[in-house]
């Protein structure tokens, strides 16, 4: 049996819980410290989950239990916090987006390289029981020749939402706003599943908010490597907030995510793969009464196999490049107004 793994946790900030309940959820892991210059949140998560408690960045890394070091810091941070973690040897998970620069990005995939240390993003939608149905079908061609792809957040932040942080809505920190913060998720999964993309010509604006730096509604449309055409939409405008929706259409058939579940799967010819989707579509329905980290749960159980495996992650870092790469494109094409090739 392997050893149990001992996480640190990076950030006390909320999102904190669903990755403290998702590590301890599964065998031989458990979170062991955490570090956060609140000391009033820290010690709350102390009290309530038995955690030992820093405030000091370079005493958290010397504590030589600590085998993985989960990051939940603003996302201009991840590599900063990352490449100190690399270099003392422990392997490193950062939360969406790895970064928010190919420059400082590239560093901590150099620095974990270096130190033969496993680095890995959360991008646990990938995850999802809809995702992995239609990866399949892809990996099987059972789409045919792909066409068009379109991921859209039409989500709603508040005024206060961004009020809340210092950090929010800035490019130093925040990296980005609908597109980096909210809409990464399914921008991911639109590469994930589409491939990489050739073009991209975008708009963005900030109509709804004040005081932020940063985009509340982007618009891109794309070309892909494959030849086939797509559409990204990035909203926090969308009041009172709608959907997160992934659409993949192919020669022989189409599927369409809403919310994480899958809404429509059509096949043209009624092959053994393809007369499951009422199956899949069944499968879908029910995860929604999964835990609500259940997503989360999954990929911390690649990242620990992947370290007792000696393999990659299904997210590698540099599969968490690739969406930072595209939205960064997005927003230089919105602010020179042409396209950019990537």
């Amino acid at each position: 049996m392997n050893k149990t793994l001992c996480f640190g946790i990076v950030g006390s900030g909320s999102i904190a819980e669903t990755h403290i309940n998702s590590i301890r959820s599964i065998p031989n892991a458990e979170v062991a410290a955490i570090f956060s210059r609140n000391k009033e949140t820290a010690k709350k998560w102390a009290n309530e989950s038995h955690i030992q408690v820093y405030c000091d960045y370079e005493e958290f890394l010397s504590n030589d239990e600590l085998d993985i070091v989960t990051i939940l810091t603003p996302s201009g941070t991840h590599a900063d916090f990352g490449i100190l973690a690399a270099k003392k040897g422990k392997h490193v998970i950062v939360e969406k987006p790895i970064d928010t620069t190919l420059a400082k990005t590239n560093e901590l995939i150099r620095a974990c390289r270096e130190a033969n240390v496993t680095l890995s993003c959360i991008f646990q939608h990938r995850f999802d029981d809809g995702i992995v149905d239609i990866k399949k079908a892809l990996d099987l061609g059972e789409f045919g020749q792909l066409n068009f792809g379109a991921a859209r957040t039409t989500w709603y932040r508040s005024q206060e939402y961004y009020d809340s942080g210092a950090w929010r809505g800035t490019w130093e920190l925040d990296g980005g706003g609908a597109l980096m913060n909210q809409s990464i998720h399914y921008i991911d999964l639109l590469l994930y599943l589409m491939g990489p993309v050739e073009e991209v010509h975008a708009y963005c604006v900030t109509r709804a908010h004040e005081r932020i730096e940063v985009e509340d509604i982007a618009v891109a449309s794309i070309k892909f490597k494959s030849g086939a055409l797509g559409l990204i939409e990035g909203n926090t405008a969308a009041y009172p907030g709608y959907s997160a929706t992934l659409d993949i259409f192919g020669n022989n058939g189409s599927v369409v995510i809403e919310n994480d579940q899958v809404k429509e799967w059509n096949f043209k010819n009624g092959n053994q793969y393809t007369k499951a989707s009422k199956e899949v579509l069944k499968t879908s329905a029910s995860s929604s009464k999964m835990s609500s980290y259940e997503s989360h749960k999954r990929q911390y159980e690649d990242i620990v196999q992947a370290i007792w495996e000696k393999r990659e992650p299904l997210v590698t870092g540099e599969e968490a490049l690739k969406s930072l790469e595209l939205i960064l494109a997005i927003y230089e094409s919105a602010r020179s107004g042409s396209p950019v090739k990537l």
